[in-house]
């Protein structure tokens, strides 16, 4: 029969290594070789929300990939935070891309254009490379030209455009897609290793935001 100290023995160590292996998790994600502190932080959004920030080019096969994934990861993120897509942009072309994400967003069809304007560049091998090719896109996605047009160069698109830029600028991301924490952190797949390491990273750094702000 065991004794009540080797119960209280055995109790003990099985609590040790509980504890070994919370603080191994918790000290598995490391500054510096799996993501980048960004400093100065970048704004993005309220304060009392952790916001997850996705950089993205429609034109990038990587960020074609991890979008399902992305999707599906989405819908465990805790209260209080919540995901941010946003057009990464070097060029006229990838300007032209966020003016299309911005339009779909302005316009309230972002869920459904959002997914055809992957498809269209992935799948149908559409470049998307003028304002004619984008505009006949959601044409035929059921929105209506004249609203297309109204929103597509329209001070608010424009504007949201330059925050977006403004906003990759100060987080130096070097490509996409790319994972920014609540302005504070920058997970990029190269450091991180895998996109299903950026993702569990950017998990950690969502907990570790939140029970700040607890």
């Amino acid at each position: 029969m065991m004794s009540t100290m080797q119960r209280m023995i055995l109790v003990m160590c099985a609590a040790l290594v509980v504890l070994s292996g919370s603080v191994s998790a918790q000290s598995e994600w490391r500054e510096g070789e799996h993501y980048t502190v960004v400093n100065p932080a970048v704004r993005v959004g309220p304060t009392d929300q952790v916001i997850v920030t996705e950089f993205f080019w429609y034109g990038c096969g990587h960020c074609y990939t991890f979008e399902p994934m992305l999707q599906a990861w989405k819908q465990s993120l805790p209260d209080g935070s919540r995901l941010q897509p946003s057009p990464a942009m070097w060029n006229d072309g990838m300007k032209l891309h966020a003016k299309a994400y911005f339009t779909a967003e302005t316009l309230g069809v972002l869920d459904p254009m959002h997914s055809a304007i992957f498809k269209a560049m992935h799948v149908n091998r559409n470049r998307l490379a003028s304002k004619g090719a984008i505009r006949e896109l959601f044409v035929a996605n059921g929105v209506p030209g004249a609203d297309f047009d109204r929103a597509f160069d329209s001070f608010g698109v424009n504007s949201q455009v330059n925050q977006a830029e403004a906003r990759a600028r100060s987080a130096k991301i070097s490509g996409t897609p790319s994972v920014m924490v609540n302005g504070k952190y920058l997970i990029e797949a190269r450091k991180a290793g895998s996109q299903a390491n950026m993702l569990k990273i950017a998990e950690y750094l969502v907990e570790l935001e939140l029970a700040k702000n607890s």
